[in-house]
């Protein structure tokens, strides 16, 4: 016979809710439900069922409800990417970018191991000069050399990146140069098969009948807010991975169509407010060759640790916000419509638009500066559609961090279908269950979405389970012989 808990006298909130949770009917599936999610720190609630029937006979395999929870709910993972928002999921995204890539360049996951004998290389695009900034030069010895204002500045010097001329530095180039970046990058795709045709001599139907280009891309902050890019290119032959590419697809070829594309690839946006602007990559890239294996050269899984590193970061390099500043009640437009049916000042911004004031940001000026410019070219009807408000806090750009072409390698939702499946096979064998027949089951399900986050017990529990992840992470990269 359950009594009621007096729990007034427990001041802490977590504590007190944490108590109540341990008097719950199965405090045990409330902890296992936290230990699932690894660590997450924003899961998502939902309420539903699911039921899985075998069709041959009709007979339901397995069945599922939230209502049955000790809590009434199921918790799920976020998912999020961002090791700012979520450090637990974006090391599981971390961790398939890395075997994407890593498949692409030397092999598996559907992937032939041929292709580590394919032209490979790593290439880094970057942004044209908006104005002189701060920065750490170097001679060709290697050697440290002043930056422009006299000062030899140090790694982590607050200053690196930032104009060294506010005043004439070109913000809404910057801002506009992020917004086209994605688009810059598709058309660069284009012209390297031009370019790779010319410089070879042969049409470009030649071209596509004897040679498959795939690729695979991050994009990464820089200090002075603008993105580059990295990409892996990959020579196949015309059946992709599987078929060897012609011998006149060298990386010398690809080296020097990667240079031509690169002087050629252009953008034109216009606006009455602002002019014409031609948008260009800048002049500074690289063509590394990659090689399956070696020391201190650019290695297969090199490459695919330091593209997985971002394609998990935001724009915090930047010195930037990692949450939008559209108000959300009024979408940015700083008015509501009332009962009456007129517009009325969002009373959540006073009118602004905006969540945070820009002006109150704990941001530099630099990084406030290209926000403020984002934030007003969006009020301009020719780059509505950019939708430069929702990405202000990200500086204008609003692509894709990381993509690749289709017949790169596996893709994510390959590999979470994987790992659902082994999680369930495993979970199966550890109830002592018979090995499910997927031809023959069905599943149906209805789910709704109640919102994010935890109880404040289950925050407790949630950093125990965080605490325990980083003890073990530590005795893994240190040794420790007693975990």
């Amino acid at each position: 016979m359950r009594h009621h808990l007096d729990l007034h006298h427990v001041l802490s909130p977590g504590l007190r809710d944490l108590i109540a949770l341990a008097n719950t009917d199965n405090f045990g599936r409330v902890t296992e439900q936290v230990r699932e999610l690894r660590g997450c720190t924003n899961p998502v609630n939902l309420h539903g069922w699911t039921v899985t029937t075998d069709q041959a006979t009709k007979e339901v395999v397995r069945s599922y409800r939230s209502e049955d929870e000790p809590t009434g709910r199921l918790l799920t993972t976020c998912g999020n990417r961002r090791s700012s928002r979520c450090p637990a999921c974006s090391r599981v995204y971390a961790a398939d970018t890395y075997h994407l890539i890593k498949a692409g360049l030397s092999g598996g996951k559907n992937v032939a191991e041929s292709v580590r004998d394919h032209p490979r290389a790593f290439v880094t695009l970057t942004a044209p000069s908006f104005g002189p900034v701060h920065n750490r030069k170097t001679d060709p010895a290697g050697k440290p050399r002043p930056c422009a204002c006299g000062t030899h500045h140090t790694e982590d010097a607050p200053e690196l990146g930032t104009p060294l001329h506010p005043s004439t530095y070109d913000y809404t180039g910057a801002v506009l140069w992020n917004a086209h970046a994605g688009q810059l990058w598709a058309r660069f795709t284009i012209y390297l098969r031009r370019a790779l045709a010319a410089h070879l001599g042969m049409t470009q139907e030649a071209l596509r009948t004897g040679l498959r280009i795939s690729f695979a891309k991050v994009a990464e902050y820089q200090k002075r807010g603008l993105v580059h890019f990295h990409a892996v290119i990959r020579f196949d032959g015309p059946s992709g991975h599987t078929s060897t590419p012609p011998p006149w697809a060298t990386f010398d070829a690809l080296n020097v169509a990667v240079g031509l594309a690169v002087r050629r690839t252009r953008l034109t946006v216009e606006s009455d407010a602002i002019g014409e602007r031609i948008m260009t990559w800048g002049e500074r890239f690289k063509v590394d060759p990659i090689t399956a294996l070696g020391d201190g050269e650019l290695t297969d899984a090199k490459v695919a640790g330091y593209v997985a590193k971002y394609a998990t970061k935001n724009a915090e390099g930047a010195g930037t916000v990692d949450r939008t500043l559209l108000c959300r009640p009024c979408k940015g437009r700083g008015y509501v419509r009332g009962p009456d049916g007129f517009l009325d000042l969002c009373s959540d911004c006073d009118g602004t638009g905006q969540a945070e004031r820009i002006k109150a940001l704990p941001v530099q000026h630099h990084a406030r500066q290209m926000i403020r410019t984002a934030w007003d070219l969006g009020h301009l009807p020719e780059f509505a559609h950019l939708k430069l408000w929702k990405w202000a806090h990200m500086l204008g750009f609003r692509g894709h961090f990381s993509s690749k072409s289709r017949a790169y390698s596996t893709t994510l939702g390959a590999l979470r279908d994987v790992r659902r499946a082994w999680r369930l096979a495993t979970a199966r064998a550890h109830r002592g269950l018979p090995d499910e027949e997927p031809t023959t089951l069905v599943t149906d399900s209805a789910w709704t979405f109640l919102g994010t986050g935890y109880r404040p017990g289950e925050e407790l529990l949630a950093a125990h389970v965080r605490h325990d992840q980083a003890l073990k992470q530590r005795a893994k990269t240190e040794g420790d012989p007693w975990l």
